[in-house]
């Protein structure tokens, strides 16, 4: 019974180590625009260097997305990568996922005024609609 049980375990183990999604080498500091070629495997494009955090690489993806909606073009999702996360940025902000195809998880909301901000810090009216971001409690 034994055996059977360890066998079954390390056979998951193996199935969940053969990912068919491709590796990357990232550098640090470094954001990425993550290319999708038709019938080739997803490749990433450089885009910015010494961003010290993931936010600020979202807002770099985020400045692109627009630039490319603004020239005419009609994709509203444009993902990149920075230290091994995935960034998904769409027109209701951004998540962030360990993989490309994988779960995703949400990072930042659009305010009313379309900016990004840490969900926390936006003030809702009672319907539950975005108005404003909370004051800086430092500010005080």
């Amino acid at each position: 019974m034994r055996f059977v049980a360890l066998a079954a375990i390390a056979g998951t183990a193996l199935l969940g180590a053969c990912s068919n999604e491709p590796k990357y080498e990232f550098a640090e500091g470094a954001c990425y625009f993550v290319a999708t070629p038709d019938n080739a495997p997803p490749r990433l494009q450089k885009i910015a260097d010494d961003q010290p955090q993931l936010e600020q690489c979202a807002a770099r993806l985020e400045e692109m997305r627009l630039r490319f909606l603004r020239m005419g073009g009609s994709n509203q999702e444009i993902a990149g990568a920075y230290q091994g996360r995935f960034i998904f940025v769409d027109r209701e902000g951004v998540k962030i996922g360990k993989s490309l195809n994988g779960s995703r998880f949400f990072a930042m909301a659009r305010t009313g005024d379309g900016r990004l901000a840490i969900p926390g810090a936006i003030q809702r009216d009672e319907t539950g609609r975005p108005i404003a971001i909370a004051e800086d409690p430092a500010a005080k």
